[in-house]
């Protein structure tokens, strides 16, 4: 029996010896294609390839795709793990040809693979084909020994395949196998027939090959594209069950050994069948998570963030069904990592981060699932009472937007108990929770400015990376409220952008100086902003606008700006190469740098980063930028920002070995520019997100200044060295808690004292001691204590005390034990709270209320009298 190890190489070496270049699995995050949660086809990388704005420089291709399907309309999440085959990763093996080989080929290799080289029996292999496509029919014939009646045409709901509404398309044809009888799971439906395209799990579609040979325009109108391609996919967990000869993706040896894993890790034995759901939820989704973190994912409440929340919170309940109640998802990782690392070596790179998020967000749901079960128990309780078995829309919503429970996970605890939720109440609720937040949102719509045309541009040529001063004709300008907006044909002011700001400065035009507010890039254009003057200036083609950059002002956004580079590559030379970059901002006087990472940096690690940014400076490495082409900076290894979009040439700036990136900012010409780099704060400003903020040069040394000017008050003040300070400061801190330990404990001294005065005010009302009073006490804890003291010391009673402390009304009640089954100290309080506007409660013993109304205390304390 073959490995799937063997499988995969198999099928790689099969099409190398075709000719085919290995390419590399792409990210199963998807950074430059906005309209993916995640890598979902082999296809994804060669997207520009179909769509002709990329190329390469091989013309067929063969590899094996890591590919989540876990959101959108491949959204299968609920099925995983119930079934022999729904997975939420799995991988992919694909061949392509791009203008090259075509229809005959594509047909006479996959038949060869499946036939001769994995020896598929060929009477249990049926081809499937759109039901126009004469040419794969005929070719499904000539270049194979299939039997022709087991050649079959379908529709396009089966056999038509496309990237979207329009765009590149075609028809396709798929390889079926038929596993026999046994597999058939609806043998027991009346009528029914096992086919190819049906619906049942005996006959299953293993290889689907894709021609894209037409373009659909939006009338839907087919066109013949010049250049056709082959893009194939075969499951690879599908095709190794096929192989290994076994009953579900799961039992195949690559899934064997991560369930052995899970047995070793809970201590409970697989099963077949339902009884072994969990194990086959938890093998899946541990590698969805794996191999979505080492790609840079991370769990959060939004996005794809959500989807692997999702993914996380579902294998984690389903731990506890094996008796898992502390974090153990992070335990599998180390053995996934050698099963699957030799193929993606990634997921041993990034193996620790990957532990540490995983664990870390394991505990974090741990801690509010318990809440959340016993609301949904209240819940279930409340239902049960009203004879309903549909869980409310408004609480499946609480228990998502208080406890973090997706829909799906209280879907499934709904459905363990019997009931089904109100999905359509939750997006209701969901809605109105979206509309809140658009009505608290400052944002508002852009205004359409009527522009005046001048020249007819439609671009604005940016020269200001070396000139800071030049002059230029105006493309177009529109009065937009308080200020005057203009276009150049040359501008010398960076515009806003990258996270760092516009520069400042004047413009000229006919020799009137006008101070400017701000640049704004609107597509190709940079719009300069300038307060609106009391008359326009005549503005024609023959106008020309000076301008002057503020020098100071860009010299202090070019040194913070550069340091953001220097910060980015220290950050991943100390925590790691999961680092990304979330965002920046840049200005004159500081910068703050976002990063994705999951935990707080430590003082060591904070002052690791500081130390290497600045070694760098002191090292004084030319800046270089060089303008190429997107291939040329993959090649130099630029880093690029993760999720931006970036044109055929780009900016790639570099210091010396140690930062290489793609950039179109303003920047330092030496790294001794910088001067000096202090970071100032880190915090977390989202899920998975944190926040480095800093200050360079003149900034830096004003805050060594003021931190200078600290350290001398605490010398005079604490009268000792500097290097003594910490040491007498720690003394003061300590001295101060010493003391106010000593107040306490004087003041509990002082409160039983005076409790014992009061046993002398003991009243007996209908047989039962009691002592009612309002006593002198800043501190409500004494008057606690004094009530606890009371207590004891009376053999029986009920006693009520009151006292004003920081101008509200606070109250305690005391009962013996003898007489706290018919009068309860929470029940007496509680009433005598209502008197002064509060409220409280507490044990039947002893209990404590609050209210804001001082001047009816006496009226509260005497209610003990009424109550009893």
């Amino acid at each position: 029996m073959k490995t799937t190890k063997e499988i995969r190489q198999d099928f790689i070496d099969f099409f190398i010896e075709k000719g085919h270049t290995e390419v590399k699995a792409s990210s199963v995050i998807p950074y430059d294609d906005p309209t993916l949660l995640f890598t979902n086809a082999g296809m994804n990388q060669f997207k520009d390839v179909f769509l002709g704005t990329g190329k390469r420089d091989y013309s067929r291709a063969v590899n094996s795709q890591k590919v989540i399907r876990a959101g959108g309309k491949h959204n299968d999440l609920d099925e995983v793990g119930k079934d022999s085959y729904h997975h939420s990763f799995f991988e992919m093996l694909g061949n392509w040809s791009f203008g090259d080989y075509y229809k005959k080929e594509a047909i006479e290799w996959a038949w060869e693979l499946l036939t001769d080289r994995w020896e598929l029996p060929k009477n249990r292999l049926y081809a499937s084909v759109y039901r126009t496509d004469d040419e794969a029919m005929e070719l499904w014939k000539s270049v194979t020994d299939i039997a022709h009646e087991r050649i079959l045409r379908f529709d396009e709901k089966d056999n038509f395949w496309q990237m979207g509404e329009t765009g590149p398309c075609g028809p396709c044809t798929e390889i079926h196998f038929d596993r026999g009888e046994d597999f058939c799971n609806k043998k027991h439906v009346p009528g029914h027939v096992c086919s190819v395209n049906g619906d049942c799990e005996r006959i299953i579609e293993v290889w689907n090959l894709v021609f894209i040979q037409y373009d659909r325009s939006e009338d839907g109108k087919l066109t013949e594209l010049p250049n056709k391609h082959v893009d194939t996919g075969m499951g690879f967990e599908r095709i190794s069950m096929v192989l290994q000869g076994v009953d579900s993706n799961y039992h195949i040896d690559l899934f064997k050994q991560i369930i052995d894993e899970i047995e070793k890790v809970t201590g409970v034995k697989y099963l077949k069948g339902a009884e072994g759901t969990p194990h086959r939820v938890i093998a899946d989704h541990i590698r969805s998570l794996v191999f979505s973190i080492a790609d840079g994912g991370l769990p959060s409440n939004e996005g794809r963030g959500y989807v692997l929340r999702r993914i996380l919170r579902r294998a984690s309940r389903y731990g506890l069904k094996l008796g898992m109640e502390n974090p153990f998802l992070y335990m599998l990782v180390e053995k996934l990592c050698e099963i699957m690392g030799e193929m993606y070596p990634e997921i041993i790179k990034f193996r620790k981060h990957v532990e540490n998020v995983i664990k870390s967000e394991e505990k974090s749901f741990l801690r509010t699932l318990s809440k959340g079960v016993a609301l949904f128990n209240e819940i279930s309780d409340s239902m049960k009472e009203k004879n309903i078995s549909i869980v409310p829309g408004e609480d499946v919503f609480r228990l998502y937007d208080t406890f973090g429970f997706p829909k799906d996970l209280t879907a499934q605890m709904a459905e363990e108990s019997g009931y089904t939720i109100d999905e359509n109440g939750f997006n209701v609720e969901m809605e109105k929770q979206k509309e809140l937040s658009r009505k608290g949102s400052k944002f508002k719509s852009e205004k359409i400015l009527d522009w005046i045309e001048v020249t007819g541009l439609t671009t604005t040529k940016f020269d200001g990376y070396i000139n800071l001063s030049g002059q230029s004709k105006i493309v177009k300008y529109a009065v937009d409220g308080k200020y005057l907006k203009i276009v150049p044909e040359v501008s010398y002011f960076y515009a806003e952008s990258g996270g760092q700001v516009s520069d400042l400065g004047f413009i000229e035009i006919d020799d009137v100086q006008f101070e400017v507010k701000n640049i704004q890039k609107d597509g190709e254009y940079f719009v300069i902003s300038i307060e609106m003057p009391e008359s326009i200036p005549l503005i024609d083609i023959d106008t020309m606008i000076k301008q002057n950059i503020d020098k100071k002002f860009r010299d202090d956004c070019r040194i913070h700006h550069s340091a953001t580079h220097l910060l980015h590559a220290s950050i991943r030379k100390v925590i790691g190469d999961h680092v990304a970059q979330a965002g920046s901002y840049v200005d004159s006087k500081s910068l703050r740098f976002d990063y994705s990472h999951f935990e707080k940096l430590s003082e060591e690690q904070i002052k690791k980063i500081e130390t290497i940014v600045n070694d760098e400076i002191r090292s004084n490495f030319e800046i270089i930028t060089l303008e190429t082409s997107i291939e040329e900076a993959k090649k130099m290894e630029a880093t690029a920002l993760f999720g931006e979009k970036y044109g055929d040439f780009v900016r790639v700036v570099s210091m010396g070995k140690f930062s290489t990136e793609l950039c179109g900012g303003t920047h330092a010409k030496r790294t001794g520019d910088i001067g000096y780099f202090k970071i100032t704060a880190e915090n977390a400003i989202a899920s998975g997100v944190r926040r480095i903020e800093a200050v360079c040069g003149s900034g830096a040394v004003e805050l060594s200044r003021e931190h200078q000017n600290l350290t001398s008050y605490f010398k005079e003040s604490l009268v000792c060295k500097e290097a003594d300070i910490i040491d007498r400061y720690e003394k003061l801190v300590m001295d101060k808690k010493n003391l106010e330990k000593e107040i306490v404990a004087l003041k509990e001294k002082i409160s039983i004292m005076d409790s014992l005065a009061l046993l002398e005010k003991v009243e007996i009302i209908k047989e039962i001691k009691t002592i009612r009073s309002i006593v002198s006490t800043d501190d409500a804890k004494s008057l606690k204590t004094m009530a606890e003291s009371l207590r004891s010391k009376l053999d029986s009673g009920i006693i009520l005390l009151g006292a004003a402390i920081d101008g509200k009304a606070s109250l305690v009640c005391a009962v013996t034990d003898d007489l706290k089954g018919k009068y309860k100290a929470g029940i007496i309080v509680g009433a005598a709270a209502k008197i002064v506007d509060g409220g409280g409660g507490g044990a039947p013993h002893l209990a404590t209320a609050g209210g804001k109304n001082c001047e009816n205390l006496e009226k509260a304390i005497n209610s003990l009298l009424e109550y009893i």
